[in-house]
């Protein structure tokens, strides 16, 4: 059974271009055509297609916000947002969105036939080129979310909770760090209070976990 495909560009000649070399696959339908936000939306959920090959740029509207209607209303249908330029912004926002693939409009035609038939069989398609920004992302946001961790931390209670990771007793602690058992004590009730954890062996599990020792 063919793939459904609705082409969503501004550009008509650019429409007839991928039409041309769409219909060309035997295993490929253009359904439908749109020029523009609105009209893209109630495109597809007028046709129904499998494939919304559409430009993240429209006159009149953004391929993203349709991306996001067309998805919301028609869970079972991919998007594939083609774009011209290779911009971080875009990119996350067409992912937020529900896109599930991503194209460079530089792309061969080859390289765009396996694009929307990986998508098809239900795999995320990126450019190539664009994958290496995907993962410093990803590697940010995860960086980001764990210093979030220990922002309830004074720089001595990180300190503190660095040597609880490495199983050292109050005493030890104090030790190492010229403080008394007693303000050890109270560091240590602190962490406890501030991780929302119940006990030593939490805290240093959740100290692990979140790489602690990256932020000292």
């Amino acid at each position: 059974m063919a793939l459904r495909i609705l082409l969503v560009d501004d550009h008509e000649v650019v429409r007839l271009g991928l039409k041309s070399l769409l219909e060309h696959h035997p295993d490929f339908d253009v359904v439908a055509e749109a020029a523009a936000e609105a009209e893209a939306v109630q495109k597809a959920v007028e046709h129904e297609p499998d494939i919304v090959l559409m430009d993240i740029r429209l006159s009149g509207g953004s391929g993203i916000e349709a991306c996001q209607q067309i998805v919301a209303r028609l869970p079972e249908t991919k998007v594939i947002m083609l774009t011209s330029y290779a911009e971080d912004e875009m990119l996350f926002a067409a992912i937020r969105a529900g896109a599930t693939g991503y194209v460079l409009k530089q792309v061969g035609g080859n390289d765009l036939i396996r694009a929307i038939e990986a998508t098809a069989r239900g795999e995320a398609m990126l450019d190539p080129s664009l994958t290496q920004r995907v993962f410093s992302e990803i590697r940010s946001s995860i960086q980001k979310e764990e210093a979030a961790a220990f922002t309830d931390l004074t720089a001595q209670e990180m300190q503190v909770l660095a040597l609880i990771a490495e199983g050292r007793t109050n005493r030890e602690i104090a030790t190492a760090l010229f403080l008394s058992e007693g303000t050890v004590r109270n560091y240590v009730s602190s962490i406890l209070s501030k991780l929302s954890v119940s006990n030593r062996a939490e805290a240093a599990a959740y100290a692990i976990q979140h790489h602690l020792k990256d932020y000292l």
